[in-house]
């Protein structure tokens, strides 16, 4: 089942197309790769899916239905998250406090009543706080970030700030997650374990978009491959199809793998 659609998505600055009629889509389940030389295209893509732009044409269909025109709050909600090439995080804020914020965007009480409920700390805002701290504890372990969870966030080294970011991002219970760069500024043994941080995602019922350059990343962990140059789709297929694609190597890699 495709989760994701864009259709003829165009996005011109100035007149220069970005964007120039890009089809993609994404099936529920799979890890996609999304690759292509510096300025291709591929964070404005996110951009525009995600709410941060708007596309010049085109459409964005998230199960069927079109989300051109939500904002990226409303965007969340509905399931689709997003990282960023610079980690976003609160600095000044403790590692599971960041997690914390962002599981907001779920529990029942950031709506209608919440002053009430949180002032006379009410029965059901008492057991909204517990399943918030349980589902924090979840994330922390599964990203082994246990021991650091009041750690400042500012003070941590940078693998596990883009840890963090992915942490923030899980909080608010992404269908889809789009990973813009996650293995940017990494060491090799680090990359090999966000390799499996990734693939466990998956296994647990979320769907993935991986923004990359390391082609090992994409190569390990992705079942289709989308390659745009220039903000055209030049390319589709299996990591295998894809680093063999003369169109590919001579635009992207240089050379096959």
């Amino acid at each position: 089942m495709v989760i994701l659609e864009t259709q003829g998505l165009i996005k011109e600055f100035g007149g220069l197309a970005a964007l120039n009629k890009v089809d993609i889509n994404i099936n529920e389940g799979e890890i996609v790769g999304l690759v292509g030389p510096n300025g291709s295209g591929k964070t404005t893509w996110i951009n525009i899916v995600t709410g941060f732009l708007e596309p010049t044409a085109g459409n964005i269909l998230y199960r069927g239905q079109s989300i051109l025109g939500l904002e990226p709050h409303q965007i969340a909600k509905l399931g689709i998250l997003r990282t960023f090439q610079l980690t976003s995080i609160f600095t000044n804020l403790t590692v599971r406090e960041n997690i914390i914020a962002s599981r907001y965007l779920k529990v029942r009480h950031s709506n209608v009543g919440s002053f009430y409920r949180s002032v006379f700390c009410t029965g059901d805002y008492r057991e909204e706080e517990s399943r918030v701290n349980h589902k924090t504890d979840e994330i922390l372990a599964m990203l082994e970030m246990d021991a650091k969870g009041d750690m400042t966030a500012g003070n941590i080294p940078t693998v596990d700030q883009r840890k963090l970011e992915i942490a923030i991002a899980l909080a608010a219970e992404p269908e889809l997650l789009l990973l813009d760069e996650p293995a940017a500024g990494m060491a090799p043994d680090d990359v090999v374990r966000l390799m499996s941080m990734i693939q466990s995602l998956q296994q647990s019922g979320i769907t993935l978009m991986v923004i990359e350059h390391n082609m090992r990343v994409i190569m390990g962990i992705c079942s289709r491959v989308v390659v745009i140059n220039y903000g055209t789709k030049i390319a589709e297929g299996t990591p295998e199809e894809i680093i063999n694609n003369e169109a590919v190597i001579s635009s992207y890699l240089g050379e096959a793998l």
